[in-house]
């Protein structure tokens, strides 16, 4: 089979052009891949749509960064601290943003990203009716239920399509095939949805150990466009198994961005004063050790045998 083994580096220069539409954050506030992000804003990489429904710093690094043309999105900011500072610049005392957002709830983007996965026109969805999302985002249409006898009124949310969808995971083979576990958010819809995938895996390891347990598989190996290996690329957020979640972390990213001067002198230090990924843990030295999960607490076996 083919390998698609490669560097971050040569992962996001191939696949991720300026103006591209990509999924970040797709688990929610676990896996979110932000040695992606730091390589993004390293290659100097432009007009990003950014879609995730929840992004943690990754999305306000972005922002501040001036990778980014769009968000489409619930909420950008660090989960821990609030709403981002960049974010919060780029819209605030501005007759015109900075950026374009492109608003929507948790579960519209769920339903988006499931609507592209499947090919669907659009998946219809009611949680949001009565809110200001309906007003704020054109993109959805109220209409009426036509299988209703009262003729309730329903919003139809359009496909996502990304051009990438980067997501982590625990392992993954030379080819793609691959291991998540824990919430998976919506990684697999827009996995499904995108036109390609960059999975970062923190461990790469032989075909038999994915062919194990197809159950854990969250994308299949012939749907993934490249496969890279970096360890702890979800710092500062956690993964199951593999990393805590790096609270303080996250607060010095927050309070030191809370200025334009102190954003870019994070950037300087944490992104541009590394060379790549293994730069930046090397920089993070025992602080990195001290979030490694060194715990064991297995599944029980599964027997997948035929006969």
């Amino acid at each position: 089979m083919l390998d698609k083994l490669h560097s971050l580096k040569d992962a996001i220069a191939a696949h991720v052009p300026d103006g591209s539409s990509v999924v970040l954050g797709a688990v929610l506030e676990p896996d979110i891949p932000f040695a992606a992000t730091h390589e993004i804003i390293r290659q100097g990489i432009k007009g990003l749509n950014v879609i995730a429904p929840i992004s943690d710093a990754s999305t306000d690094m972005l922002v501040g960064a001036g990778s980014v043309d769009e968000v489409t999105g619930a909420w950008v900011g660090n989960v821990s601290g609030g709403l981002g500072h960049n974010y919060r610049r780029a819209f605030e005392n501005r007759e015109t943003p900075a950026i374009k957002l492109n608003d929507n709830s948790n579960f519209s983007i769920g339903m988006a990203l499931m609507a592209g996965a499947y090919g669907m026109p659009f998946a219809p969805m009611r949680s949001i009716l009565g809110s200001d999302i309906t007003k704020s985002n054109p993109n959805f249409q109220i209409t009426k239920n036509p299988f209703s006898e009262d003729e309730e009124p329903v919003v139809l949310v359009p496909p996502l399509a990304p051009d990438v969808a980067i997501l982590c995971v625990q392992r993954a083979d030379s080819q793609g095939n691959n291991h998540h576990w824990g919430n998976r958010g919506v990684a697999q819809e827009a996995a499904l949805a995108a036109e390609k995938v960059i999975l970062l895996a923190d461990e790469i390891v032989q075909s038999d150990v994915i062919a194990s347990d197809p159950c854990r598989v969250l994308v299949p190996g012939y749907l993934v466009t490249a496969v890279c290996h970096v360890p702890a690329a979800v710092h500062p957020s956690p993964q199951v198994g593999c990393w805590k979640r790096d609270n303080d972390f996250f607060g010095e990213y927050h309070s030191r961005s809370r200025t334009p001067e102190g954003f870019k002198a994070w950037l300087d230090e944490w992104v541009f004063g590394v060379p790549d990924h293994s730069g930046y843990r090397e920089k993070l030295s025992l602080r990195l050790n001290d979030l490694r999960i060194t715990g064991s607490a297995m599944a029980a076996p599964t027997n997948y045998a035929a006969d």
